[in-house]
């Protein structure tokens, strides 16, 4: 099976670093980019190929399109005359739906759409997919294995894909922003930079792997935490005084009013 990644950039060199860990073919990965000599950079680290967008497309039998939202109008134009019957095309481009998609492909063509994040980098990423309406249960789930090479997969109706990017998607950078805090107050309170870093950072990755392994509810294990009049109610009260929670909430709506927005017209 062959693959073409159309966008060099972070998420598609990401994906092609997976997918060749994960045992595919090097000789079978086709990388294309608007900058020749970048597709050439990122083939040549794996093992895979490098050429035109339309040249990929038209020896592809999945075609993953990973450039920017803006881009992806040019892009289709290109590869149009060049995608073969029977193509999964699988989408990572942010608000680009899958009906704008089958409008500007060639009739019939099977069409993924893909929420996926940056922790996809070290192989943790989420990714929110949804098919569009020509796609088969077996391309499903041929592109949730696709995926599943840099993380973890949920299918989800297409409808909630704006609250995915506000989760999920976005959700890496309020976590950094927390974590930053963190890291910060730390330091006002006196560590060195460097253990406050390692103390955020651990702390961090072991509450996201307790709520993984035990299964229990974050409220649960808040209250685990939080021994009456001990520090971590007093700090919790603070955060409560401060709104933090509602901010979040606020933030989040923020991001999917956003993504709505960013969404092309189908016409």
């Amino acid at each position: 099976m062959t693959i073409a990644l159309l966008g060099a950039g972070v998420m598609g060199s990401t994906l092609l670093a997976a997918l060749a860990r994960s045992g595919h073919d090097p000789a079978d990965l086709v990388v294309a980019d608007k900058s020749p000599e970048r597709a050439g950079q990122v083939a040549d680290q794996h093992g895979a190929r490098a050429a035109s967008a339309p040249d990929a497309v038209a020896a592809a039998d999945v075609v993953v399109l990973a450039v920017k939202p803006q881009d992806m109008a040019e892009l289709i134009e290109q590869i149009h005359d060049h995608v073969r019957p029977g193509t999964l095309v699988v989408s990572i481009a942010a608000a680009i739906t899958t009906d704008w998609l089958e409008r500007r492909l060639p009739e019939g063509t099977s069409v993924v759409r893909v929420m996926p994040n940056t922790p996809a980098l070290v192989d943790q990423g989420m990714s929110g997919m949804s098919p569009g309406s020509h796609c088969t249960p077996e391309q499903l789930e041929q592109a949730r294995t696709l995926m599943a090479s840099v993380g973890r997969v949920i299918v989800l109706d297409e409808s909630h894909q704006d609250a995915v990017t506000a989760i999920s998607g976005s959700g890496p950078a309020y976590i950094f922003y927390v974590v930053e805090a963190m890291i910060e107050a730390g330091v006002l309170l006196g560590l060195p930079r460097d253990t406050a870093t390692e103390l955020v950072v651990q702390t961090l990755y072991g509450a996201a792997t307790m709520i993984r392994e035990t299964g229990a509810h974050p409220t649960v294990l808040r209250e685990q935490v939080s021994s009456p009049g001990g520090t971590s109610v007093s700090a919790l009260r603070a955060l409560e005084d401060h709104k933090v929670r509602a901010a979040f909430l606020t933030a989040m709506e923020a991001a999917a009013t956003r993504s709505r927005q960013l969404t092309p017209p189908s016409d």
